[in-house]
This record gives structure tokens, sequence and C-alpha cells, in this order.
């Protein structure tokens, strides 16, 4: 075990509201019980391998701020990967999380050929088995990193070459299997890449069926091996590609009835992205729950003002407590839970703060999960949505619902009966101070 962040010598723990420690949880009580689960079984939180320990801070206009050992040039790149995943465990072990989440190239390194590089993922995966039996820190999900390498520049599953998907699909059959091995609860099919920057040289039918045929691939190759986990789609609207094929929840779901894939593979839903796509946090879950596929989720936050994907740690209570309420509302996680896909800012150099930024979002995530089930189990919002759409539970609600009028039925009945119906109150300004108000009070 490394002593990278000898800064903070014991795991992180609940010392409620009013402490001042920064290295103490303010709101998460692991054990409290929420809706009769503990915080932890509700939360599910993760840390991610990648922005967290693979990522050197740089942008596209400077090169990496951060210090970090495993990022040597000079130290032997599994040297380097087995030094980086003991600062990971360490990192996971005292800040408490019971997941974490990895793309294969974040945990070995790629080599000279698809042969060495499936080597050395194995190398590390029999490290990392090593590591979550020390630690107790299971694997949220696994995915590949099919967006980063030259070969992928025009896409994975929708490359123009067969021979890219073909790599692609070993590359991901590897990583699978890899997950499979460490008792991964999800697989993330994230297409980084699948979209197009340019629409004059793209057969857009021709890559839809592609993506079908690589994900119909997948599906059946779960199977095959019998991996009792969830595939997840995560779906993003744009960047880098100008328009991305998995653009939302809605526009993934139609694509998986398409493909005949709607009861295998779920959506995992990150809270950028869904603004990035012009929606609400909580529009995507909603969406993604009334149609079946909610999955997983990636917790983190944009800028208002900057139209791209910051990755920031999520601080707004507001914006996840609504969140949080649809998916409690929809059940709660099964083997999803909120993965922080977030990394420090450029300027956050020094080893702790990334605990400050995830105590930050594991306290605001605490928070959220106390506000959302308070406005469950006060009921006044179900009570104000019931009122709302009560009208359709009587005779002629029911009846248009089960097809049993026509259009010309309706047009009869108004024009018989006089039919004026007035609007009624939506009454958004008090839902909004309900909302305001449970958060005051929370505690």
């Amino acid at each position: 075990m490394t002593d990278f962040f000898h800064d903070v010598s014991t795991p992180v723990a609940y010392e409620g509201p009013d402490s001042d420690n920064p290295f103490a949880f303010r709101w998460y009580d692991k054990d409290r019980i929420v809706m009769g689960k503990s915080m932890e079984e509700q939360l599910r939180m993760s840390v991610c391998y990648w922005h967290s320990f693979a990522w050197p801070g740089s942008d596209i206009f400077g090169a990496g701020t951060f210090d970090r050992p495993w990022f040597d040039p000079t130290m032997d790149p599994m040297d380097a990967a087995h030094l980086k995943m003991d600062a990971a465990f360490e990192f996971f072990e005292k800040l408490g999380t019971p997941f974490f989440s990895f793309h294969d190239r974040d945990i070995a390194p790629e080599g000279a050929t698809f042969a060495e590089s499936c080597s050395n993922l194995d190398t590390m995966i029999d490290y990392a088995e090593s590591k979550m039996a020390d630690t107790g820190v299971q694997l949220l999900w696994g995915t590949a990193q099919a967006f980063f390498q030259p070969r992928y520049a025009a896409g994975a599953a929708t490359n123009p070459n067969p021979d890219v998907f073909a790599y692609a699909a070993a590359q991901v059959k590897h990583c699978l299997d890899a997950t499979k091995r460490l008792g991964g609860q999800n697989y993330v099919l994230w297409g980084g890449r699948e979209g197009y920057e340019m629409l004059l040289n793209t057969n857009m039918a021709h890559e839809l069926d592609q993506l079908g045929r690589f994900l119909n691939l997948v599906v059946e190759y779960k199977n095959e091996i019998g991996f009792d986990g969830t595939i997840l789609i995560e779906p993003k609207p744009q960047e880098p590609t100008k328009h991305q094929y998995d653009y939302d929840s809605a526009t993934v779901y139609g694509f998986l009835q398409h493909y005949g894939l709607e009861n295998d593979i779920k959506v995992n839903i990150e809270v950028n992205h869904a603004t990035l796509a012009g929606h609400d946090f909580n529009h995507e879950i909603k969406q993604a729950v009334t149609n079946g596929i909610f999955g997983s989720v990636d917790a983190n936050r944009g800028d208002d003002r900057l139209g791209w994907d910051t990755d920031q740690f999520p601080n707004s209570v507001e914006q996840m407590s609504l969140g949080v309420y649809e998916i409690l509302l929809g059940g709660g996680f099964t083997t999803g839970g909120f993965m922080f896909d977030t990394k420090l800012r450029r300027q956050s150099l020094h080893p702790t703060d990334l605990f400050h930024g995830h105590i930050g979002a594991m306290d605001t995530m605490a928070r959220s999960l106390l506000v959302a089930a308070a406005l469950i189990e006060d009921g006044e919002l179900a009570a104000l949505v019931d009122e709302r759409y009560s009208r359709w539970g009587a005779d002629k609600g029911q009846r248009i619902l089960a097809g049993e009028v026509s259009l010309a039925d309706l047009h009869a009945d108004v024009l018989a009966n006089n039919i004026n119906p007035t609007p009624v109150s939506g009454q958004q300004e008090m839902i909004e101070n309900i909302v305001n108000r449970t958060i005051e009070r929370v505690r």
C-alpha cells in the first residue's frame, strides 16, 4: 500500500452537519436508514479511475498540472500502473466509497500489439482482484476506452473500416471478461466517437446498423459467458463529434427498440450530458424510468457559461434532489449507482484536493437523498399530481385511454354537451416552495 495521500491518516468519518473538519462527512452517514435501506445501499457511490488517477490535469490549451509519480515518462509503464493502483485503492479505502469504475486503458497501458495490451490488462486485473479482496471495495462497472487512440478517430462500432469494428469488438470482449472476473455489476458501452463530424461524408443508415449489430454482439456474448451485470449505454449529445447517435435517453430508447435491444440494455445517465442535450437531469431520469431503461448515473455537473463537458463535482442539493426523487419513485438502483465522473480543476494541485472534491460530492448526494425521501414520505407532491390528473380516472378518461371512443365520438360529445373546459392552475410556484422548504428543514 502506498502513502501517497499521507495527509489523510484515517478514514473519512461522519461527524454531522455542524462539523468544521474538512476531512469529515457532514451528511453522508452510510449506516443511516433512509426509506428502508442504508445511505450506502441507496446511493451506491463510486469513484472513477480515469479523471481521478489517469488524467494529468491537461486541457486543449495547456499541459498537465498534476504531480503524480506514476506519470513519470521514464518509469516502466507496468510499474507505473501498479503504483497508480496502489494509490487508487489507498484513496478508495480512506474515502470509504463502496465502489470504483474503470476503463481498460486506465488501469493497464496499451501495448505494442493487441496481444500485449490484453496481457497487460490481465496482469492488472490480477492485481486489482487482490486489492479488492484486501479492501472490500467492489467494481460498479468497467468499460473499454475505444475513443482515445487514433484508430478510433472515425468511431469504433460506427467506423467506415470493418477492421476497426473488429478491433473494438475484440477490445470490448476482453474488457467484459475482465469486468465479469472482478464481479462488476455493470458494463458500460461509452461510445465516445459513435457519431459524425460531417454529414456529407457519412452513411448514417449504415453506421446505425453497424452500431446495432455491435450491441447485439455484446448482448449475445454477455449471455454466453453468464455475465449477470447490466449492459449500459451512456447518452451524450455531442463533443467530441458534432452529433452523437446516443444523443439522450429518448434517442437511445428509440434506437434500442429499432434493433430489438430494449429489454437487454439500459442507460447510464450523466448529469452534464443531460444539460448539454438541453435537458434537466431529472428529465433524463424520468424519461429512462418511464421507458424501463434506467440503470445508473454519472454524478457531476457542468458550468452554465461553458458549452462543453466540464465534469465538475456535484454541489447543488436542489438539482440532485430532483434527480434522486425520480430515482426513488422508480424503485431506486438495482445494479447501478452514483458514479463520480468528476475531475479536479487544473489549479487544484494538492493530492488532498481529491478528497475535498469527493467529500463535498458525497455530502451533496447524501443530503439530496434525505430531501428526496422527505418529499416522497410527505406525499404532498404526489397528491398534487394525482389531483391534477384525477379526471382521467373517471369513465370518460378511462374509455378514451382504452380506445373505446373515436375522434368522431369525441366531436359529437363536445357538440352535444356544449363542453367548454376552463384551465386549472398548475401551482408551479407553490411546488417550488415545497421543494425549497424541504431542503431547508431536512437534517
